[in-house]
């Protein structure tokens, strides 16, 4: 099938916005300055380093010095995670729902795992009951990657301040910053971690946001760039880029969420409809979608395995999407956060994410709306008649 690709999966990564391109054009094309050097061209570096710093910021809602520039989310991640462990001791709790690179530091520092409900939510009481005074850090994601759901983080800090006084709370925001306004929603938390391509900039940039008066331990050690918090010579194109994005994705942040709400009802409304068994992976009995960004879409379709949708969306509807679930070692392994949810093993094994972005067009949508039934039936029927698809 030939025609256009319909891109639907920007909560994995989003296109680069136009606004980010411009940025970075300067920058890699005449940016040979080291910003941590003492020339004319190292000082211009800097400056335009503590531009995208200071844009960064306003976006966010704090201060410049305590943006921390990474590689990406995951280095964001580990560094709030390693970092506070290794600055304060302690131990280290999170939810069951965390990206991996959350929930393999706190695992692997021996740390606790708190349940979520059918929702995707933290189950508060079972939080309470994770955190003592050994606690040091908390981590709770505000908007989960798979399925999309937004925690109660002011709910979350009061928790964690009255049953554990000295931890610190960590979010990981970035899924968020396309959908909620961080100066907000983020605002409880101590470290915030943001990831460049889930909003429209550059891949291989992130931010660890440490508030000030919060000390981490660093993990990458050498030139002692990001007030010794982050070592290694910084991204100026990717910084600029992603400020870029930030600011073009704030600004259009209540159209997207407007028009990526409507759209994002119309796809569930008709694959539940089209595809007899389907469910909503975090929807609720009475079809409430408050608790859940306007940009994600998590279904699991009975008897059906995801690696053979995807496929047959891509190759006959042009609609590229994912399942949430990973491959390892060749064995398709479901989700663990629709594990935590309490979805069945076989009914996970047929999960698809849908995400929407700032490209997304009614075509996109229409592709997939039609696709998904017309993909899933095509299967089912191969299924039937002992065909392969």
């Amino acid at each position: 099938m030939d025609g256009p690709w319909h891109y639907l999966d920007h909560a994995a990564s989003t296109p680069l916005r136009p606004e980010a391109l411009a940025a970075m054009v300067p920058a890699l094309r005449d940016g040979v300055g080291n910003p941590s050097g003492a020339h004319a061209l190292a000082r211009q570096a800097r400056s335009a380093l503590d531009g995208a710093r200071d844009t960064l910021a306003e976006v966010v809602g704090c201060s410049p010095g305590e943006i921390v520039f990474t590689s990406g989310g995951t280095e964001a991640d580990n560094l709030a995670v390693r970092g506070v462990l290794g600055a304060r001791g302690g131990r280290a709790v999170c939810s069951a729902i965390e990206h991996h690179a959350v929930l393999h530091p706190v695992q692997a520092a021996d740390g606790r795992v708190v349940a979520v409900d059918a929702r995707g939510l933290v189950d508060l009481d079972a939080l309470a009951s994770a955190l003592d005074d050994d606690v040091s850090l908390v981590s709770v994601g505000l908007v989960n990657n798979e399925v999309g759901t937004i925690q109660p983080l002011v709910a979350i800090a009061e928790v964690v301040r009255e049953r554990a006084p000295g931890a610190l709370l960590h979010t990981d925001a970035a899924q968020a910053l396309c959908w909620l306004d961080l100066r907000e929603h983020a605002a409880v938390a101590d470290l915030v971690t943001l990831a460049s391509h889930k909003c429209g900039g550059p891949v291989g940039t992130g931010v660890l946001v440490v508030r000030a008066g919060v000390s981490v331990q660093a993990q990458q050690l050498g030139g002692g760039q990001e007030r010794e918090r982050r070592s290694g010579t910084q991204d100026v194109a990717g910084a600029l880029g992603f400020a870029a994005a930030a600011v073009a994705a704030a600004a259009e942040r209540p159209a997207l969420v407007s028009r990526a709400g409507a759209w994002r009802d119309d796809l569930v409304a008709a694959i539940l409809a089209g595809v007899p068994g389907a469910i909503e992976s975090a929807g609720t009995a009475a079809g409430s979608r408050s608790h859940l960004v306007a940009g994600i879409a998590n279904v699991c379709l009975p008897t059906v395995d995801s690696e053979a949708l995807l496929f047959l969306l891509e190759h006959d509807h042009r609609v590229l999407a994912s399942a949430a679930s990973s491959c390892a070692s060749g064995a398709q392994e479901p989700s663990h956060v629709l594990a935590a949810l309490g979805i069945d093993r076989a009914l996970a094994a047929g999960s698809l994410r849908l995400s929407l972005g700032w490209s997304t067009t009614q075509a996109d949508v229409d592709a997939a709306r039609i696709g998904v039934p017309e993909a899933v039936g095509r299967l089912h029927a191969h299924a039937r008649d002992g065909a392969p698809a």
